[in-house]
């Protein structure tokens, strides 16, 4: 049931940016590169997203990924479960949105992340920095030529805007993920939030 809500939740977020655009299915699904009729399927909230998918709609109605999955009112107390999370799969990574928050003109997004061993999940980049802390197993992530190993407990922030991947080592990997983004999608200041910087391995 609790799944139900959260694909009711995208499903009613999907719909109401894609009138507020004045965009058609026809028109979304050549804007996203995604087929009519699983535009159609999420919108009834029937459809099973995965990360590309979601990213793609973001980057075609222009908002963050956030403001397709966050419920629109926010009470004091935010008690998350994890069976009640849209789950956003991709070939190395599953990610689950806890909580967006805004503060002033920054955007921050709490996500539930784990990846599988044997696959490589790689991001082009995109404005802001990315905050990671793993609970369990071991994580490389970074920039692809030189990237960071995580072990539990480990943290690093980096500027995310040039191409990462995250990839595990050995096993499965369940690692905390913070995006931290301007309000305006706007390119991060560099060093950011990171108050130290953090040596290569």
């Amino acid at each position: 049931m609790a799944r139900e809500q959260a694909g009711q939740v995208l499903a009613a977020n999907l719909r109401a940016l894609r009138e507020k655009g004045g965009l058609s299915l026809s028109e979304l699904a050549r804007r996203s590169g995604i087929a009519k009729g699983t535009l159609s399927l999420l919108e009834s909230g029937t459809g099973n997203p995965t990360i590309e998918t979601v990213f793609s709609l973001s980057n075609a109605l222009d908002v963050p990924v956030s403001t397709l999955l966050t419920a629109r009112a926010t009470p004091d107390v935010v008690l998350v479960r994890s069976d009640g999370l849209e789950v956003l799969s991709s070939n190395a990574v599953d990610l689950r949105m806890l909580r967006r928050m805004d503060v002033t003109e920054t955007v921050f997004e709490l996500y539930d992340q784990r990846v599988r061993p044997g696959e490589v999940q790689r991001s082009e980049g995109h404005p802001g920095l990315e905050h990671v802390v793993v609970t369990s197993g071991v994580l490389r992530v970074g920039p692809p030529e030189s990237p960071y190993e995580l072990g539990p407990g480990d943290y690093v922030c980096f500027p995310a805007q040039s191409p990462h991947i995250y990839e595990t080592v050995d096993g499965p990997v369940v690692s905390v993920l913070l995006l931290q983004y301007p309000a305006d999608a706007g390119p991060p200041a560099h060093g950011g939030s990171c108050a130290h910087p953090v040596g290569r391995p």
